[in-house]
């Protein structure tokens, strides 16, 4: 069999979100590969040195075209039918795709937070997702949450719908490597995350400022990329006189985020809505605590290794921040089930059911 692959999300330079789980997932295919099971990957540029090599059954094709790509060039190439089933690890699937599809829907955001989006992206993630999901044989879907988001927008059926967890990144052989523009000293909270408003970043500021008034040693890093709509997040630290305690690092490497992770005394994860969260688990394996929001699916990846808040609480955040810090058997109670709680999550795990999701829609005729 043959297995088409859209892999553009993988093919770029700084890999966040859907970016992670697509390269992960190419990975996964390319060791798995075999003359039974080959993989043809198709992307709009050649692939970059940090993709998978190709080989014998893990190859890679360039199809032509700038715009519309998965709606005209792609489904133009795929009448060839030379591939028996087709992947797309985000969102949209080819136009007219003349074999099963299968896609992974990550979360429904931009139906609850609109707002955040470009309108061009918007109308994309509207109506290509829309037709996507309607159109594919299978929908796997990252969460339990964004499973029931699907059913209750979309009005898939249950049975059409496959939860699927993410792995995490362990970065193994990743050594830690300090910030250049600050070496991190004092003590501080840690937020992984692109900034934008439906993550809750003047909430969290906000309970750090009231945080900080009892413990003054503390600063908060903020560390991601700018998202949409983030101006008010820098004026709120400006109007609390806060611009000494809050740290904004944009994008960070790998070995950045391994120093981040192993030094700081807590993440926060204050999101309103995240379609699975995996910052949580990555803080985890490197024995950082985590106060994350009882919302969508961050409960469900967390399990009971978490401190959950009500994200519209600012002061029930801040009282988190102060239990943590006044209980250190909590602290390694915390850490202790965060340990065991990665357990449950890999991206061998998800890589071996995303395949075999691809291999019985090929095998089994009811599809």
């Amino acid at each position: 069999m043959v297995i088409g692959v859209d892999g553009n999300e993988a093919n770029v330079q700084n890999k966040v979100g859907v970016s992670i789980y697509t390269l992960n997932l190419l990975n996964y295919f390319k060791k798995n590969s075999d003359r039974f099971t080959r993989f043809k990957i198709f992307l709009k540029e050649k692939p970059l040195p940090q993709l998978p090599s190709s080989s014998k059954y893990f190859s890679y094709e360039v199809v032509s075209g700038k715009f519309f790509w998965s709606q005209i060039f792609l489904p133009l190439r795929l009448f060839k039918k030379d591939v028996d089933v087709f992947f797309s690890p985000a969102h949209y699937g080819p136009r007219l795709c003349p074999m099963p599809l299968v896609v992974t829907i990550h979360d429904l955001s931009y139906i609850y937070y609109p707002d955040e989006f470009l309108k061009k992206d918007l109308y994309k993630l509207r109506n290509w997702t829309k037709y996507t999901v309607l159109k594919a044989k299978k929908v796997i879907a990252v969460s339990q949450s964004t499973k029931n988001d699907l059913i209750k927008i979309y009005k898939i059926l249950p049975q059409k719908i496959k939860v699927i967890y993410n792995g995490f990144n362990q970065y193994t052989g990743i050594k830690a490597s300090a910030l250049k523009e600050k070496k991190l000293q004092k003590p501080y909270i840690l937020y992984i995350g692109t900034l934008q408003p439906r993550k809750n970043l003047i909430n969290l500021i906000q309970a750090f400022y009231k945080f900080n008034q009892i413990y003054p040693q503390f600063e908060l890093i903020i560390a991601g990329k700018k998202g949409w709509l983030y101006q008010k997040i820098f004026e709120e630290v400006d109007n609390l006189g806060i611009e000494d305690k809050v740290f904004f690092t944009d994008y960070v490497t790998d070995h950045q985020l391994v120093y981040l992770y192993q030094n700081a005394f807590c993440l926060v994860m204050p999101s309103f809505y995240e379609g699975f969260g995996l910052p949580v688990l990555e803080a985890m394996n490197f024995r950082c605590p985590v106060i994350a929001s009882f919302s969508s699916s961050l409960p469900e990846v967390g399990g009971d290794a978490c401190l959950y808040f009500n994200p519209q609480d600012v002061n029930n955040l801040t009282e988190k921040l102060m239990k943590l810090k006044s209980d250190i058997l909590l602290r390694k109670k915390l850490i202790k089930k965060g340990k065991e709680r990665i357990k449950l999550f890999s991206w061998d795990k998800c890589g071996q059911e995303t395949l075999q999701i691809l291999k019985e829609i090929v095998n089994d005729k009811n599809y």
